[in-house]
C-alpha cells in the first residue's frame, strides 16, 4: 500500500509541475489580493514570485523522489523574501497567513490532479490525500520554523543599523542651530510647517516590545500624518506626531491605552509646537515632564503632560540652586515631617483659591477656623508676611509639592 500511495503521490506532484508558471501566477495573485502587505513595488514582487516558485518547486521535489524532511531547508529566495519583508517592517503575521494560504491552495491543485488520476479505489485515494497532507503541512511546519529565525534576526539587525543612521539624523536636526526648516524636512523626510507633539515613552527595564506598543498607541490618538520615532536608549523612546492644527491631547485615552500595554510603561508629553521650533521644543518639554513625573515614587499617573507640572519642570535644569531658593522662601516651612507638610498643603490651598479661608476649607474638607489657624501657622514658620511675598511663597509651594521627592530635606543648611 505504501509503495502504490507514493507512486501515486509522485504523479500527482508531475501534473501540477506540467503547470507550474500558471500556478505560481495564481497563487502570487492570490497573496495580493488577500494580504495588503503583499502589494509591493515592481523589484520586491518579483522576489514575491521568485520565492513562492521555489517553494513550490522545493514541495514537488519532495513529492516527487520522497526526499526526507529532515533534509528540507527554507530555499534561498524564501529566505531572501523574509529579510525583505523584515526590512520593509511588514508584519510577521502577514507572511505566515501567504504559508498557510499556499498550503489550503496547493492541496486543492493536489485533490484536482488526484480526481483525474484513472482507476484509483477509494482506499488508496484517501491514503494518498492523507499522505499529501501529512508531507505538505510537514514542510510548511519545517519551512515557517526557519523563516521565523530569518525574519526575526534581519529585523533585529536592520533596526539597529536604520535605527542608529535615524538617531543620528533626528539628533542633528535638534542640535543644529544653522538648519534652515526646509534642510531639516528633507534631511528627516518628515513635515515641519505642520504641529508637532513630542512624547517621551520609557519603561523601568528593557522592553522593546512594549515600546513598539507605545509608539503604535501615539500614533492612533495624536496623528494627523506619519510618526516619527526614535530610541534614545534601550528603554526610552522618543516620538513625534504632526497634525495641519492644534489637536488638544486625549489624555484619558492615552491612559487607557499604556494601561492596557502594561509592563510599567510611561508617557511624558509636551505641548504641541509649530514647524521647527516646535518639533525641538516639544521635544525639551517632554523630557522635562519625565524627570519630573520620575520623583512619583508611587507613578500614581502613567501619562504627564508638560503643561501640568510646567512649574517644576522648568525648574529641575538647575535643582540645587531651586532647592537652596525654595529654602529661603519657605524658611522653616521646608521642614520635613508630617505636620509641617500638613502646613505647606493648607497654604498652597489657601493661595490657589485666592486667599478664601471658606472656599480651602470646602476644598481641604476641614472647617474654617482650622484653616485659619493653620494658615497663621504657616506664615510665621515662613518668616515673612504673605501680603508682600505671596507670589515668591505660591511658586515655592508648588515647586516644592512637585519636586518633593528630591529634595533634600535632610542635608545640612
Amino acid at each position: 500500500m505504501s509503495d502504490a500511495v507514493d507512486a501515486v503521490v509522485a504523479e500527482i506532484a508531475h501534473a501540477i509541475d506540467a503547470d507550474l508558471a500558471a500556478r505560481t501566477t495564481e497563487l502570487t495573485d492570490w497573496f495580493v489580493e488577500m494580504i495588503p502587505e503583499f502589494r509591493h513595488d515592481e523589484t520586491v514582487r518579483k522576489l514575491m514570485i521568485a520565492s513562492t516558485s521555489a517553494n513550490l518547486v522545493a514541495i514537488l521535489d519532495m513529492l516527487s523522489h520522497s526526499i526526507p524532511l529532515d533534509r528540507i531547508t527554507v530555499p534561498p529566495a524564501a529566505a531572501e523574501y523574509a529579510r525583505r519583508f523584515a526590512q520593509h517592517e511588514l508584519s510577521l503575521e502577514a507572511l505566515l497567513r501567504a504559508y498557510r494560504l499556499g498550503e489550503h491552495r496547493f492541496e486543492q491543485w493536489a485533490i484536482e490532479a488526484l480526481e483525474r488520476q484513472p482507476n484509483i479505489d477509494t482506499q488508496l485515494a484517501l491514503g494518498v490525500l492523507a499522505e499529501l497532507s501529512r508531507r505538505t503541512n510537514r514542510y510548511i511546519d519545517q519551512v515557517i520554523e526557519g523563516l521565523i529565525d530569518i525574519f526575526e534576526t534581519e529585523r533585529r539587525r536592520w533596526s539597529s543599523r536604520t535605527g542608529a543612521a535615524r538617531a543620528a539624523q533626528i539628533r542633528l536636526v535638534l542640535d543644529s542651530d544653522t538648519l534652515t526648516e526646509d534642510a531639516a524636512q528633507q534631511l528627516l523626510a518628515f513635515p515641519m510647517r505642520q504641529w508637532h507633539c513630542a512624547a517621551v515613552a520609557w519603561l523601568p527595564a528593557e522592553g522593546a516590545g512594549e515600546l513598539q506598543a507605545a509608539a503604535r498607541l501615539l500614533q492612533e490618538v495624536c496623528g494627523r500624518g506619519p510618526a516619527l520615532t526614535m530610541l534614545a536608549d534601550d528603554r526610552t523612546l522618543w516620538s513625534w506626531t504632526v497634525s495641519t492644527e492644534r489637536d488638544d491631547i486625549e489624555v484619558e485615552r492615552l491612559r487607557a491605552g499604556v494601561a492596557e500595554i502594561g509592563g510599567g510603561l510611561r508617557l511624558a508629553l509636551g505641548a504641541p509646537g509649530y514647524g521647527l521650533p516646535g518639533f525641538r521644543g516639544s521635544l525639551r518639554e517632554a523630557v522635562r515632564a519625565r524627570a519630573v513625573a520620575e520623583t512619583d515614587e508611587d507613578q500614581s499617573q502613567n501619562v504627564v503632560l508638560f503643561d501640568d507640572v510646567a512649574i517644576a519642570a522648568l525648574l529641575t535644569e538647575h535643582s540645587d540652586d531651586v532647592y537652596r531658593w525654595i529654602a529661603r522662601v519657605l524658611g522653616d516651612l521646608v521642614a520635613d515631617d508630617p505636620g509641617t507638610e500638613q502646613l505647606r498643603e493648607t497654604l498652597r490651598v489657601f493661595l490657589d483659591t485666592d486667599g478664601s479661608y471658606t472656599h480651602a476649607a470646602a476644598r481641604l474638607h476641614l472647617h474654617k477656623n482650622t484653616v485659619h489657624y493653620r494658615v497663621r501657622k504657616a506664615e510665621e514658620l515662613c518668616g515673612r508676611p504673605l501680603a508682600e511675598h505671596r507670589l515668591e511663597v505660591e511658586v515655592a509651594l508648588r515647586a516644592a509639592t512637585l519636586l518633593r521627592k528630591r529634595l533634600p530635606w535632610n542635608e545640612p543648611g
